[in-house]
């Protein structure tokens, strides 16, 4: 560092000493002096055949307990559901009740396993959350289906965007894609309405197009708050604000956060940029303000919308709503 510093910079001795204190003292992401570490590579053998992709995907969700990825896909006379194994091999696809995907979710409990899907249609399926088997039986509908709702209704949502389900069956909805909702909503293992919060703002706890949600271990619920450009912390139990993260996402805001298998990053896709970013996750105690370690930068058009991870393996899966498919990064 002693060597490489003084063609770089003029500096009086002070401000040289004061440079290299900053550098050693470290760990700063944004700094300059950090090279950006290589954290994924394309697996460029999945899925085996990209052909089955034949609408426009939306959303993918994995079961890494029994190897299942599950995407959802939009278009007309297109199924809307497919499943492929995590080798790649496509398996079956399913169409029943579902019009517009936009976030699918997998819940494996100790007895089953099911899968959860936001639907933002505007016809006789729309504005819902909805459970299915993993071969595609409905099991429960949550919403009143083809009515948007009011926010002023836990349970009447307007284009739903996501939901993530803890194994207790606790439910969080972030509601909604673009409607007149914008609240991020928890809801118990019987469907009852714990707590709500947000409305159309940009405020402390308000959202303008809540558009992605998941959980930490340490209690925290992440929200991809996207035309605001910034991703929001909450208390689980209480719905509590704990503090939000902008500074990363001045080029495009975030539309997808999920955490990697070990719980130290948090992947988020940017759909305009094209990109992948790769924050860290803060340990139990203040949100602070985020830090960028790696990006994938995906292709020009590409377009990610949602993502998933493998918490087995940490393979990360991108929907891709522009090149109509979805790829699979593997952590290096």
């Amino acid at each position: 560092l002693v060597l490489l510093i003084p063609p770089l910079w003029d500096l009086t001795t002070n401000g040289y000493l004061f440079l290299c204190f900053q550098v050693l003292k470290g760990f700063d992401y944004s700094s300059p002096w950090k090279g950006q570490q290589q954290m994924y590579k394309l697996d460029i053998g999945w899925p085996k055949i990209p052909e089955y992709f034949t609408g426009q995907t939306f959303c993918v969700a994995v079961d890494s307990l029994h190897g299942l990825v599950y995407v959802g896909q939009r278009g007309d006379n297109v199924p809307k559901v497919l499943v492929f194994s995590e080798e790649g091999y496509f398996l079956y696809s399913w169409n029943n009740t579902v019009e517009m995907p936009h976030g699918i979710f997998v819940l494996n409990t100790a007895t089953d396993s099911s899968v959860w899907i936001t639907d933002v249609g505007t016809g006789k399926y729309g504005h819902t959350v909805k459970q299915y088997s993993p071969s595609g039986k409905l099991l429960q509908i949550l919403g009143t289906p083809g009515n948007a709702g009011s926010s002023l209704i836990p349970l009447q949502f307007d284009q739903p965007a996501e939901i993530f389900v803890e194994e207790s069956g606790d439910l969080y909805v972030v509601d909604g894609d673009g409607g007149m909702n914008n609240r991020l909503l928890k809801l118990s293992d019987d469907y009852k309405e714990i707590w709500l919060t947000g409305t159309n703002g940009t405020g402390i706890g308000q959202f303008k197009i809540p558009h992605s949600v998941t959980v930490d271990p340490f209690g925290r619920v992440w929200v991809a708050d996207r035309d605001n450009k910034r991703i929001q912390v909450f208390d689980k139990v209480t719905g509590e604000w704990l503090g939000s993260w902008s500074s990363c996402f001045s080029e495009d805001g975030p539309y997808s956060v999920r955490f990697t298998a070990d719980y130290k990053y948090l992947i988020v896709a940017q759909l305009n940029i094209n990109r992948l970013a790769i924050l860290v996750a803060p340990p139990v105690g203040s949100i602070g303000d985020c830090v960028m370690v790696s990006t994938v930068q995906l292709a020009d058009e590409t377009k990610p919308h949602l993502v998933d991870v493998d918490m087995k393996s940490g393979a990360v899966y991108v929907a891709e709503i522009g090149a109509q498919q979805v790829q699979k990064y593997i952590p290096l």
